[in-house]
């Protein structure tokens, strides 16, 4: 059972003392990956918690815990790096915290109250380390994430190994892509579900075909994102390199909301090439959405890295904020990156 949840839209504070009789807390990334990290982890350990959640980017969740309280803290699927300074600030306080992400995390310290369950490799997600944790138990749900997070041999690996047939793969493929789709926009204004609205529709079901055939909320997102994919027909790249296209969106909610699940779209149709997608912001900087292709050996974290508030994962990465006189730029950066793949292969 959970607690009453709290947004966390850009700008939000801490939860004060009056608002936080708990002092156990649940912190998850608002994608696919969050969301079936914890729908697992909750069906086999329920435990009455707040949630915190967001969008796609809002993943600085431990800034937004309370102050002196001796805290219980499970997080998933947001980086430790973004997070380092409020974790450890949960950990000196008395409190303790459960880690399980597969982002960068240069910053992990060790503490007796810390577990880390981390794996930054290329090919698993934060759903597959609490999948490994809980042996199995809800695998089909890491499945359904796997796919979301733009892990399609993985997940169709595991979805055979599973016993899945084809139709049932393609059901759990669709569902977890809807459900990455969601969680993108620069607003929780802009999603279809809050991402705890949509965890609570998700954990009346033990099974994701339950979900698929039952819920609302999957009804919703699948006619949501017929309309938005009819906006992006005749999208063509702002620029072209052997090694990469950029593409620019324009200013509008259908082009938040696609953003991240494009660049997977895009990036699988481009034969190995990767893929940069830029999306405008309210404040006149661009949201990045970066995916290497297959062909690539660069890594996405990496270079984002290079950006104020960027980072990742190895094939995906991302800039929060990247300004409008630095596109350019940005662009002649990627280009350059992966043209040093060449010189150096």
């Amino acid at each position: 059972m959970t607690a009453p949840d709290h947004t966390t839209p850009e700008g939000a504070t801490p939860l004060p003392h009056a608002q936080a009789p708990h002092t156990a807390y649940d912190l998850f990334n608002g994608d696919a990956d969050g969301l079936c990290a914890l729908h697992q982890l909750r069906m086999l350990q329920p435990r009455d918690t707040v949630l915190l959640s967001g969008t796609k980017r809002d993943i600085a969740l431990f800034d937004l815990l309370p102050q002196g309280h001796p805290l219980e803290v499970t997080a998933l699927d947001i980086s430790w790096d973004r997070n380092a300074h409020s974790a450890v600030q949960v950990l000196e306080a008395g409190g303790s915290v459960t880690y399980f992400d597969h982002h960068a995390a240069q910053t992990l310290v060790r503490h007796p109250r810390l577990q880390s369950h981390i794996d930054t490799s290329a090919q698993v997600c934060t759903s597959m380390l609490v999948d490994r944790h809980l042996k199995g138990a809800m695998h089909q749900w890491a499945i359904v994430a796997a796919y979301g997070d733009n892990l399609e041999a993985v997940a169709d690996q595991m979805a055979r190994a599973h016993g899945c047939t084809a139709g049932t793969r393609g059901a759990l493929a669709q569902l977890g892509y809807l459900l990455n789709y969601n969680a993108y926009g620069e607003s929780t204004e802009d999603l279809h579900f809050h991402p705890t609205q949509l965890y609570r529709s998700l954990h009346r079901f033990e099974s994701p075909l339950d979900f698929i055939a039952k819920a609302y909320e999957y009804r919703r997102l699948l006619e949501g994102h017929a309309d938005d994919q009819r906006a992006v027909h005749d999208l063509q790249p702002y620029a072209s390199h052997p090694r990469a296209c950029v593409y620019v969106l324009p200013d509008k909610p259908w082009a938040r909301r696609l953003c991240g699940s494009l660049a997977n779209q895009l990036v699988a149709g481009h034969g190995g090439q990767s893929v940069a997608v830029l999306t405008p912001r309210s404040d006149g900087h661009f949201l990045v959405n970066l995916r290497m292709g297959s062909a690539s050996t660069r890594r996405a974290d990496v270079f984002c890295s290079r950006y104020p508030a960027g980072g990742g994962r190895h094939a995906a990465g991302g800039i929060d904020r990247l300004p409008p006189g630095d596109v350019d730029h940005f662009i002649q950066d990627l280009f350059q990156h992966l043209q040093e793949q060449e010189r150096a292969a």
